[in-house]
């Protein structure tokens, strides 16, 4: 990925490079892991093959790995809420590239995309651009913002336009090439956890179906409902002039990420939460890294500029 030449106009999409492939990858890693769970659920209920160190696996992984979306491909790589190590970096490029949501670049190029036309024409999954109006028109937007973008499009933000900085960085240009290798080391890592704390290869396999396709399953689903859920229904305490809402029980699978009016007013603060009573684990855990000298120039939201774009009658 070298830089592009400048008699060449960068546009915000691009082509995706090979469709079939991407439609059948995209189908594959949505469809396999919900199949999986059925699977699982099935033989946990008739086979009593479910016990607690898959429970344990399952919630090592969801958090681990979520941690690196939230804390590493949001907070860290896309808004650059704060500032640490190019290790640290390439560190938490590799955690989130292991939830199997798509190569480092493509994710954050998509994301900034969205930033700019948030509920506008150009928004990659906006529940509201272009499926007209009704109850009918509200389930297909939904759908589309949950799911349905992914397979729609076969164009996709341009990274070099929406992502130059990461393409600069050889470490994270690393991690997006070798996003399969992550992807199947996160799958390695849960049947390797369930084989030591089981001693059996079943254990292992039973650890590979809840902390791999059930982790993928939930994680991806709880992204997508940020897309979909928290651009329709919830509170807006900021003035964003889009449809994004905070969604209060969404907070807790999604990390703190569901509390999106709040990011959409100040997407580079490190905390999503802004009340003290929001959950919000991703900005503890930045905070921690502050507290500990892995993190620096972490970005703050004053209460003055938050007084500034409050809407009337927002606590």
């Amino acid at each position: 990925m070298g830089s592009t030449p400048s008699a060449v106009p960068v546009g915000p999409v691009r082509p995706v490079d090979m469709p079939v492939v991407d439609r059948v990858a995209s189908a594959v890693v949505t469809g396999v892991p919900p199949i999986m769970v059925g699977i699982g659920m099935w033989f946990g209920w008739i086979g009593n093959l479910l016990n607690w160190q898959d429970i344990l696996i399952l919630a090592v992984f969801y958090v681990g790995v979520g941690t690196g979306v939230t804390v590493g491909f949001h907070r860290l790589l896309t808004h650059q809420s704060f500032k640490c190590h190019r290790l640290t970096r390439a560190a938490f490029a590799a955690l989130g590239s292991a939830a199997a949501e798509g190569p480092v670049i493509d994710w954050v190029a998509t994301h900034r995309k969205h930033h700019q036309f948030s509920d506008a024409e150009g928004d990659p999954h906006s529940p509201h651009v272009g499926h007209g109006s009704g109850w009918l028109a509200a389930i297909r937007g939904l759908f589309h913002a949950h799911i349905g973008w992914v397979f729609s499009d076969m164009e996709v933000a341009d990274e070099r336009r929406y992502a130059k900085d990461l393409l600069a960085d050889p470490w994270v240009r690393f991690v997006d090439r070798t996003f399969v290798l992550w992807v199947a080391a996160g799958l390695a890592a849960a049947f390797g956890l369930g084989v030591a704390l089981s001693g059996t290869v079943t254990g292992g396999l039973t650890a590979l179906l809840w902390g791999g396709a059930a982790r993928i399953f939930f994680m991806h689903h709880a992204t997508f409902s940020i897309n979909s859920l928290c651009h329709y229904f919830g509170r807006q305490d900021y003035d964003t002039h889009d449809e994004s809402r905070n969604l209060a029980w969404l907070a807790i699978p999604t990390w703190g990420e569901a509390w999106h009016n709040n990011h959409h007013a100040f997407p580079c603060s490190y905390r999503h939460g802004l009340e003290r009573w929001q959950f919000d684990p991703a900005a503890g855990m930045i905070r921690l890294m502050e507290m500990t000298g892995l993190a620096w120039d972490v970005v703050r939201v004053s209460p003055e500029r938050r007084d500034r774009k409050a809407l009337a009658g927002a606590s």
